[in-house]
């Protein structure tokens, strides 16, 4: 295997779904966490977070991290409100541009991700049975999709595209639907995978030739349970502790690594601990825990990367 492990500021409550008002992690607070426990690179975050430009490349130079990819979410299913997301791509592969200029070893992967529905998002796991996309939105999905990778391309980026709980390409058989009709690959995300009650050593196998990302997550399946069993949704799953640390929860990192590295996998290898911090949380508290776990994390993935 010839992997390189990267850490993300959702690890660090810094995300999309970040609470208005709440503390946060400062950048360069989480870069020198990420560089003290041996990680080589840093998923990207909200657009902006890491900085631009110049700021951006001396920013990741100065803790010795390469950028590994980042989230794009785009409404793949509506013609019209993916025509009108793509400024936001467009914005995102800028910065993708600005921080290969510095020639890094491994260029970052742009990682499209749909989004989803209201429903969906309340109903984990369940998307097929609470919002079902018919014939026509499965084609606009697939064509939509096939458009942003083209832009992705044109911009000299390769694709990957991230499953995700939540939206409509959530469970193993609509994965498997959305890849044999796009020509774009696989971010295979261990915990969202789980979420939809997919078996993630069963993945590489399933879909192995066509993973070129990896977000590896563990999840503790009780509390999940418990969340979803009382209702709640993805905000609730975030905010519930779920994801934990390698080693505490119930995914088999062993296998799934024995199975990357057997298929000989080469692309970035991005640690995700999503965590959804509250308005009032103690930020130097929840900062040093966020930091345990994150070399707990780097630890486990040395014997492979």
């Amino acid at each position: 295997m010839n992997a390189e492990v990267a850490g993300a500021p959702v690890s660090f409550g810094v995300f999309e779904m970040t609470p208005e008002g709440a503390a946060t992690v400062a950048a360069d607070d989480m870069l020198a966490v990420l560089a003290d426990a041996g990680y080589g690179g840093v998923d990207l975050g909200p657009v902006g977070f890491l900085g631009r430009d110049a700021e951006l490349r001396s920013r990741l130079a100065h803790f010795g991290l390469e950028l590994a990819g980042g989230w794009v979410q785009l409404p793949l299913s509506d013609d019209e409100a993916f025509e009108a997301s793509l400024p936001s791509l467009h914005e995102a592969l800028r910065v993708f541009s600005d921080a290969a200029e510095a020639g890094p070893r491994r260029l970052p992967l742009p990682t499209l991700a749909d989004d989803g529905s209201l429903t969906r998002r309340a109903h984990p796991g369940r998307g097929a049975e609470v919002d079902a996309l018919d014939a026509r939105a499965w084609e606009r999905l697939f064509a939509n999709t096939e458009r942003a990778g083209a832009i992705v391309r044109a911009a000299g980026f390769e694709p990957t595209f991230h499953h995700h709980a939540g939206t409509f390409v959530e469970s193993p058989d609509e994965i498997d639907r959305f890849l044999a009709h796009v020509d774009v690959d696989l971010t295979l995300d261990t915990g969202h995978l789980l979420i939809a009650d997919g078996d993630p050593v069963d993945a590489v196998s399933r879909w192995g030739d066509r993973i070129n990302h990896l977000h590896l997550k563990d999840v503790d399946r009780a509390e999940l349970r418990r969340v979803l069993a009382g209702g709640g949704g993805m905000t609730e799953v975030w905010s519930s502790g779920s994801f934990v640390a390698f080693g505490h929860g119930d995914l088999d990192l062993a296998r799934v690594m024995d199975a990357m590295a057997a298929r000989g996998f080469d692309g970035w290898i991005v640690v995700e601990q999503d965590v959804l911090n509250t308005p009032d949380v103690d930020i130097d508290a929840f900062r040093a825990a966020r930091g345990d776990d994150q070399r707990v994390n780097r630890a486990a993935l040395q014997p492979w990367a």
